[in-house]
């Protein structure tokens, strides 16, 4: 069988494997240790945590993915001076693939300390290995190769929760629809699940979920890593938007312990956007998935634990040398800073029928899952700021109409001018201002299928059947884990720092909560800019916030040195 070939392969191969040369594999030798294998021994299993970057001195490896189906299929084989290794490997991640030595073997094998180490000593090669490990991830979601497999009916609203995780997350995954897939079919007859438990998922090490919690799944496709819960961090990041891990990636390249928790997928809400065309550096433009992506892996390379579904349900508050973040699965951590990053999530307007239809056809971001549901659709969409903007563009591409409900007059004052005019060059965006819904309807399985708007001062409500909604109405801060602590908050419930927090004290750090040792940064913040730039820019300056703080305290008790032993 002939190896895959995803788009990223036929463009980039080049750079996504090429050889080391001697001279090269001389100065990784100190990153690992020569390891022999014989033919037919794997040095990866899928579901396993893998080697880190394995480099072939001789033989060759080949490398195949198994799909849960009973079809082991091959992806690349890999000989001398070449190298074996993708981007999960950073951080010690379990393999989606299969690596067996097809002759007798010797590699230099780099564990993820190692690799990590190599990547911050070795700055031209590490800069070329880095780029090899993302595209090689981007080649196994382009190609679907490795990771789960969903099986379960196209639309199915679980099957749709899952496949935008995964998504979000840079996760490679396959959905089958046993309609049109004999195997998926025959597994789903043998299995005999409930209607409850679709879709099935099928993991790399084997395991077999039953409609799975977004929890469960991140456990199996290492999002989810194991925390140490006797070790006490420097800095505590609640939150993997942009601030988040701008925070992560400087707070660690400076040799600060981070661990970093997030609820459902890196990037926040502009991981979610369709193209940022306004983010300096990026005169083309760039997806919010690829820009989170590459600074959530920029993170991991300087060593920031970042646990994805982490989350925080409670901050103890009650410690004399730091703070307790108590999570969701029982685990229990300590850090002697944390970093309120969590960001702001989009209103649920009271509309009649909301409630009902939430779950089957409404929508708080617009991924190429979503756009790939309403193709050729009528779709709706509910909002005036950029992400609805950026949203309405993308589904223009995609739906055969959009119709764009605003509540003021018209664009010009939540919304950067050039999405303003991109909406306008659209011919299937239809954009109504003075414009609310006025309910929403479903249908006997609980699926949308009507909304209805009313303009202002309109009688009568307009009422189109279609099966989308698209929510970006306003924002609500992520701060319920904070409700034990009382940190100062403005009237919109945004957390005060700075002199607004702290108005008695003489010169306070700017980001600085009320509570002593907690920051907050991005679009939790009271009085922030509700911009990339912005929130990345709050991440860089918070590390600086947070080293004069730690330096204030050690001076005072020289057990709480940054590192120091718990």
């Amino acid at each position: 069988m002939a190896e895959y070939s995803p788009p990223v392969v036929r463009t980039r191969r080049a750079q996504m494997y090429f050889p080391f040369t001697e001279a090269e594999i001389g100065r990784l030798r100190r990153f690992g240790e020569v390891r022999s294998f014989d033919a037919g021994d794997y040095l990866i299993r899928a579901g396993e945590v893998g080697v880190g970057m394995a480099v072939v001195l001789s033989g060759r490896i080949e490398v195949t993915r198994r799909d849960g189906l009973g079809h082991n299929e091959p992806i690349r084989t890999y000989g001398a001076r070449h190298f074996l290794a993708e981007v999960g490997q950073l951080s010690g991640r379990a393999s989606f693939v299969d690596a067996r030595a097809r002759t007798a073997v010797e590699a230099l094998i780099v564990p993820p300390q190692g690799l990590r180490a190599l990547l911050v000593a070795e700055a031209d090669l590490g800069e070329r290995i880095m780029r090899a490990l993302i595209l090689r991830r981007v080649g196994l979601i382009e190609a679907a190769a490795g990771g789960p497999v969903l099986i379960g009916p196209p639309g199915h609203p679980d099957l749709v929760r899952l496949q935008t995780f995964l998504a979000r997350n840079a996760i490679p995954h396959r959905v089958l629809d046993p309609a049109h897939e004999h195997d998926a079919d025959a597994l789903l007859t043998c299995v005999r699940p409930r209607p409850d438990e679709l879709p099935i998922v099928l993991c790399p090490d084997g395991t077999t979920l039953r409609n799975p919690s977004e929890h469960a799944l991140a456990e199996k496709v290492g999002l989810l890593p194991q925390l140490d819960p006797g070790r006490r961090y420097d800095v505590a990041v609640v939150g993997a938007g942009p601030a988040g891990l701008a925070t992560a990636v400087y707070a660690a390249s400076e040799g600060l312990s981070v661990v970093v928790l997030e609820a459902r997928a890196f990037g926040g809400q502009a991981g979610a956007s369709a193209r940022i065309e306004n983010y300096l550096g990026f005169p083309t433009g760039i997806t919010g998935q690829a820009l989170a992506g590459r600074a959530f892996s920029q993170a991991q390379k300087f060593g920031a634990d970042v646990a994805i579904t982490g989350v925080v349900r409670r901050l103890d508050c009650s410690l004399a040398d730091g703070y307790a973040l108590e999570l969701d699965d029982g685990v229990t951590l300590r850090a002697r800073t944390v970093v309120v990053a969590s960001g702001a999530e989009y209103r649920r307007p009271p509309f009649p029928g909301l409630h009902e239809a939430e779950r089957d056809g409404v929508h708080y971001w617009a991924s190429p899952v979503e756009g790939a549901l309403c193709a050729g659709q009528e779709v709706a969409l509910v909002g005036g700021g950029n992400s609805a903007g950026q949203a309405a563009v993308y589904l223009s591409g995609k739906a055969a109409r959009v119709w764009m409900l605003v509540r003021g007059p018209g664009l010009e004052a939540t919304m950067s001018r050039y999405l303003i005019d991109r909406i306008g060059a659209q011919p299937n965006i239809e954009l109504l201002t003075r414009t609310e819904i006025d309910h929403l309807e479903v249908d006997e399985t609980g699926a949308l299928c009507a909304v209805a708007w009313r303009g202002k001062g309109e009688a009568e409500a307009t009422r189109r059947e279609m099966r989308h909604l698209f929510l970006f109405v306003g924002a609500d801060p992520c701060t319920g884990w904070l409700s034990g602590c009382e940190a100062a908050i403005d009237a919109r419930g945004f957390i005060l720092t700075g002199r607004a927090a702290r108005p008695d004290a003489t010169d306070p750090p700017a980001l600085m909560t009320s509570l002593d040792g907690v920051f907050a940064i991005g679009d939790v913040r009271s009085g922030s800019t509700k911009r990339v730039a912005a929130a990345v820019g709050e991440g860089a300056a918070v590390v600086a916030q947070i080293h004069a703080w730690l330096a204030a305290r050690a001076a005072a008790e020289p057990a709480l040195q940054p590192g120091a032993a718990a």
